[in-house]
């Protein structure tokens, strides 16, 4: 008599429901850390505004222009215009890399997203110092 060595239906119908239960507890947590991580990425761009915001400023306070309403430094050949030695609103994509974000300037304020999302949930709003009392402002907003 020859003997096949191979899996079972039971066997391999187990299998499956071991597949099955471990595919329906990994999506979920999979799903979330994707969230988490678009957040974090938006806190990574809060942090690099902030730290742009103050090289600039540094600067500007090197070349005593940092309570001047309206001036300028240059920063590795690119002209950046300050207000109170703060980066203007629609120069601060000059003072910092974002690589795969998007942004647009309105006004005093420039918001930035995470540029791969369709439909991204939070934003970081970067508002340009207003007078040498008031800092720039830097703040995760809920995208419009």
């Amino acid at each position: 008599m020859k003997r096949n060595a191979g899996f079972t239906l039971i066997e391999l119908v187990i299998v499956i429901i071991v597949l099955g239960i471990l595919a329906a507890t990994a999506v979920p947590k999979f799903i979330n850390l994707q969230d988490d991580a678009k957040k974090s990425a938006m806190k990574g761009v809060e942090a690099a505004l902030h730290s742009a915001a103050n090289i600039v400023y540094s600067k500007s306070a090197i070349n005593g222009t940092e309570t001047a309403s309206s001036s300028s430094i240059t920063d590795a050949g690119v002209t950046i215009d300050t207000a109170y030695g703060y980066p203007k609103a629609a120069d601060i994509t000059d003072a910092v890399e974002l690589s795969g974000f998007g942004h647009t300037a309105s006004g005093t304020s420039t918001t930035f997203w995470n540029g791969s999302s369709t439909a991204p949930a939070t934003c970081v709003t970067y508002t340009e110092s207003i007078s040498s009392a008031a800092r720039y402002t830097v703040a995760n907003v809920t995208c419009s």
